[in-house]
C-alpha cells in the first residue's frame, strides 16, 4: 500500500539517481555533447541567415474616398503579393514578427480619367517600399496591373428580408423579427436597379431558439450593385406557445334569401394555441366556424360538417369541437298585413 513514507522514500530513491547521474563522467560529457551541439548550430543558422534570400510578402490593399453613388463593377484585390530581396535576418523578421500597413489609394485621384482606368501596380512602389528596410529590394508586384472599372448610379430605399431558417425550440414559436434598419439604400446602374425589389440578407439558419436572439448578419452581393449598410442587424423574439378555448356561433353561408339554418348547439368550442404575450387579444369574434348550404344540398344526413372559414393570423393547431353538429334548414315565412 502507498503511505506517505513510503512515497517520501521513493522520491529520496530518484532524487538520489538523478543526482548520481548528474555528477558522474558521462553526464558531464552528454552535458557538455549538447552545449556544443547548440552552439555549433546556433552559429551555422547565423551563418545561413547572414546570406541573401528571395521570399513573398502579403500587404493589405485599400481604396478610400469612393462615394456613395459609385459603383464598382470591377473587384480590386484585397491584398498585394509583393517578392523581395535581403538578407535571411530580416526576411524572417518580415514573415513572422512586422505587420504591414494596408497600401491605400484615393478614389479621387483616378476619378478624371474616365469610369475605366488601369495603371500598373509597381506605380505604388514608394508607397509600398516605406514599409521595408532601405537594404531590401522590390522584386515584383501580384497582380502587376489593377483595373478601376466604375459607374455613377442611381440610389433607391429598398427592403431588408431574410434569407434561410429559423426555428425555435418545442413549445416556443418565432412570434416577430425586426431588422436595424428595416430598408437600405441600393446604388446601381437603372437596369439593376429595376430589378432590384429587396435586400436579402446572406443565408442564415438557426435552431432550438428559446430566447431572444441578435444576430448581425452580411447582406447578399448584387454584381453592379452596392448596398449602404452592407449588413443588418437581425433581433429574433421568442413566444411561448399558450392553449386557449371560446366558444363560437355557427353561421350559414350561400343559404337562399328564403331559407334560414339553425344548428344544435348554435356555438362550439373553438380551441387554438397562441403566444403568451397574445394570449388576451384572441377572442372568439376573431374566427369564424360556418355550414356552406351547397355542401348541404343532396346530403340525407342528419348532421353537417362545420368549416373554419376565418382565424386569426397568430394562431396555430386550431381545432374545432364537434366537428359535427344536429341542424335543420327552415323556410322563412313572410307575413304581409
Amino acid at each position: 500500500m502507498f503511505d506517505k513514507q513510503n512515497i517520501r522514500v521513493q522520491y529520496l530513491k530518484i532524487s538520489e539517481r538523478i543526482r548520481n547521474f548528474l555528477l558522474s563522467k558521462k553526464s558531464r560529457e552528454f552535458l557538455v555533447f549538447l552545449l556544443f551541439v547548440f552552439l555549433s548550430s546556433s552559429f551555422w543558422l547565423l551563418l545561413v541567415l547572414n546570406d541573401e534570400y528571395e521570399t513573398e510578402v502579403t500587404i493589405p490593399f485599400r481604396m478610400k474616398n469612393v462615394p456613395e453613388n459609385v459603383v464598382l463593377t470591377s473587384e480590386l484585390p484585397q491584398e498585394l503579393k509583393v517578392g523581395v530581396k535581403d538578407r535571411g535576418t530580416v526576411l524572417v523578421n518580415y514573415l513572422l514578427g512586422q505587420t504591414f500597413y494596408p497600401v491605400t489609394i484615393d478614389f479621387e485621384d483616378y476619378a478624371d480619367r474616365g469610369n475605366q482606368v488601369r495603371f500598373l501596380s509597381r506605380s505604388l512602389d514608394k508607397r509600398i517600399s516605406s514599409q521595408f528596410n532601405q537594404s531590401t529590394k522590390l522584386l515584383s508586384v501580384k497582380p502587376d496591373t489593377l483595373e478601376l472599372i466604375y459607374t455613377r448610379a442611381k440610389a433607391k430605399k429598398v427592403p431588408v428580408r431574410l434569407r434561410g431558417e429559423v426555428k425555435a425550440e418545442r413549445q416556443f414559436y418565432i412570434s416577430d423579427i425586426v431588422y436595424s434598419p428595416d430598408s437600405v439604400m441600393v446604388y446601381a446602374p437603372n437596369e439593376i436597379l429595376d430589378t432590384i425589389t429587396a435586400a436579402y440578407t446572406e443565408n442564415l439558419y438557426l435552431e432550438q431558439v428559446a430566447d431572444t436572439t441578435h444576430r448581425r448578419v452580411n447582406l447578399k452581393p448584387v454584381k453592379g450593385a452596392r448596398f449602404t449598410p452592407s449588413y443588418n442587424d437581425v433581433t429574433f423574439y421568442v413566444d411561448i406557445y399558450s392553449e386557449k378555448s371560446v366558444e363560437v356561433p355557427v353561421m350559414g353561408i350561400n343559404f337562399p334569401d328564403d331559407k334560414t339554418l339553425r344548428t344544435f348547439p348554435s356555438k362550439v368550442q373553438v380551441t387554438f394555441q397562441v403566444g403568451l404575450s397574445q394570449f388576451k387579444y384572441v377572442t372568439e369574434e376573431g374566427f369564424k366556424v360556418v355550414v356552406d348550404y351547397h355542401a348541404l344540398e343532396g346530403n340525407g344526413d342528419e348532421k353537417c360538417k362545420l368549416h373554419l372559414l376565418e382565424s386569426p393570423a397568430n394562431v396555430t393547431h386550431v381545432r374545432i369541437n364537434p366537428k359535427e353538429i344536429d341542424y335543420i334548414i327552415e323556410q322563412k315565412v313572410y307575413s304581409y298585413d
